[in-house]
């Protein structure tokens, strides 16, 4: 299955910050999508990496989080 991860920051930096440290941890840059509109970040990943994932992005304090299961 796949999980989509969607973290909601206050700023685009720490977006890109939180971006550089999954791409750095082995994330696929295909699976990594920025919304700057929203200041959002989507990760899609195989279940077995979310809670690695989810530490990641929490790393980064954003003040909201969804996690999808597909």
């Amino acid at each position: 299955m796949t999980t989509t991860i969607t973290g909601a920051f206050a700023s685009m930096d720490t977006i890109r910050n939180t971006m550089d440290d999954l791409l750095a941890c082995g994330i696929d840059r295909e699976k990594i999508f920025a919304d700057s509109e929203n200041n959002e970040l989507k990760v899609m990943i195989p279940d077995d990496i979310e809670i690695e994932v989810t530490k990641i992005i929490q790393r980064h304090k954003p003040f909201d989080m969804i996690t999808h299961h597909r």
